[in-house]
């Protein structure tokens, strides 16, 4: 086992390619050492060097209805009207604090996204 930081390119295609090989190692095994601490150093690159943001605050709430099988009606329920629904989906409404309150507790998306600017 020849385990290194990934430091920039180059350690990164290097460590996906070991990481390739070794990917069916029984666990427990030296090689199934290495690909867990492997894919720790991999996740660490990726996520310093490629990361990944937020989903914009509307496309989360119609992805979480549609995961939970709710319509407008339901998204109502939640902010208030049918109308505020509508607007809220049609971004001509912004959400505000109370609804993402709301929302954060009864569809469990994080505040974190609800509270980005769109």
């Amino acid at each position: 086992m020849n385990i290194k930081p990934i430091k920039n390119q180059n350690d990164y295609t290097q460590a996906l390619e070991r990481l390739e090989v070794i990917f069916d190692a029984k666990k427990g095994s030296i090689e199934g050492d290495e690909l867990e601490v492997l894919a720790i150093l991999i996740e660490n690159y990726e996520d310093k060097h490629f990361p990944i943001g937020f989903p914009d605050p509307i496309e989360a709430i119609k992805f979480r209805m549609e995961q939970m099988g709710y319509k407008q009606s339901d998204l109502a329920k939640v902010v208030g009207l049918k109308s505020r629904a509508s607007e809220i989906l049609n971004r001509k409404r912004k959400l505000s604090l109370d609804m993402i309150r709301q929302l954060h507790e009864i569809f469990n998306i994080p505040t974190d996204v609800l509270i980005q600017a769109y």
